[in-house]
């Protein structure tokens, strides 16, 4: 649960971040649709997502699922007048999404070449091999060759089978390492995962650009930007055990620190906190990023208190230097 809210609070961090600094920001508060209002509008359409749920369960393939959402989605449009879809609408719908499923195919067929290779070559599995021997027992590298590993796998194969064949083959090794079981099994699942927004095989993020009208590497690398925390976290569960299964105190203490790391990684990536980051704030926030979840006290609160000054460097500069600060402007949204 806590590596899940973590991995969700740098998401949202990285976003929040980056329209920062771009100068963005939300609609005011008065042209705003009330949330009663809008939920009144729209409480229909929950009866599609309590039918594509029943039909998972009912063990009916994903593709079959969906086909049987979306019609529920269009009959439950035709109940109210607001949210009927004429024919002549619905043609248009299909037709969009057909282009867009040719963008996503031309993409997935690209990625084809890729999976071939790496399974016909037998290159991940030979690789997943060698990960202990090559990490010569540093945890560090162990876990960046897993990393690179299960990206592998995951351009031919499913997340849960990526899953089940990198823990059979890198599992013992992080366990040998001093790893926990269950620690090292968290570590290979969330791993497991990555080849699903990272390029250049990212089918969901793929799929999204065909939603977004976007381009697709474009797109893929954006998710892979956003989704650092999914190569964090596993680090520092590496190196803090106790984040999963520890003493309250504990627990507590390791979060902060984590959470701070986050913050600290975040800033460095994008150059930016309150206001931009000098030359050499930059790499200190990356220093205090690693000593944050460093497996050692006193890196641990060297690093908070390297934040904490780079912290109060920013505030000052934020109001001795307001010119550092990107212009603001609101985001324009078309709403009905």
């Amino acid at each position: 649960f806590i590596p899940a809210v973590l991995y969700f609070f740098s998401v949202i961090l990285f976003v929040h971040v980056e329209a920062q600094k771009e100068g963005i920001w939300g609609l005011p508060k008065e042209v705003l649709p009330r949330m009663g209002e809008t939920i009144k509008r729209g409480i229909h359409f929950i009866v599609p997502v309590g039918i594509l749920i029943t039909v998972l369960i009912m063990n009916y393939s994903p593709m079959m699922a969906g086909f049987i959402a979306i019609l529920a989605i269009y009959f439950t449009a035709l109940l109210r007048k607001g949210s009927r879809i004429s024919f002549k609408t619905l043609l248009k719908t299909l037709e969009q999404g057909a282009r867009n499923a040719v963008v996503v195919a031309v993409a997935c067929a690209a990625a084809g070449i890729i999976v071939g290779v790496v399974n016909l070559t037998g290159t991940g599995l030979r690789f997943s091999s060698l990960v202990v021997s090559l990490s010569q027992g540093i945890p560090l590298l162990a876990l960046g060759l897993v990393a690179f590993t299960s990206l592998l796998l995951g351009m031919g194969l499913p997340v849960t089978a990526s899953y089940i064949v990198l823990v059979i083959l890198a599992g013992p090794g992080l366990m040998d390492l001093g790893i926990p079981l269950l620690t090292a099994h968290m570590i290979v699942f969330w791993y497991s995962q990555d080849a699903n927004i990272t390029p250049p095989v990212a089918l969901e993020s793929f799929a999204a650009s065909g939603i977004a009208g976007s381009s697709p590497m474009r797109t893929a690398f954006t998710s892979w930007k956003l989704a650092k925390g999914l190569y964090i976290i596993p680090v520092v569960m590496a190196y803090h055990p106790l984040l999963l299964n520890g003493p309250t105190g504990e627990v507590i203490r390791t979060v902060i620190f984590c959470t701070l790391s986050i913050m600290a990684f975040v800033f460095c990536l994008e150059r930016f906190y309150l206001v931009p980051l000098t030359w050499l704030e930059t790499p200190l926030h990356g220093a205090a990023a690693i000593a944050l979840i460093w497996a050692n006290d006193t890196f641990n609160y060297v690093g908070c208190a390297v934040f904490i000054l780079l912290t109060i460097y920013q505030i000052v500069a934020k109001k001795r230097s307001p010119k550092r600060i990107p212009e603001s402007r609101i985001l324009n949204l078309e709403t009905e």
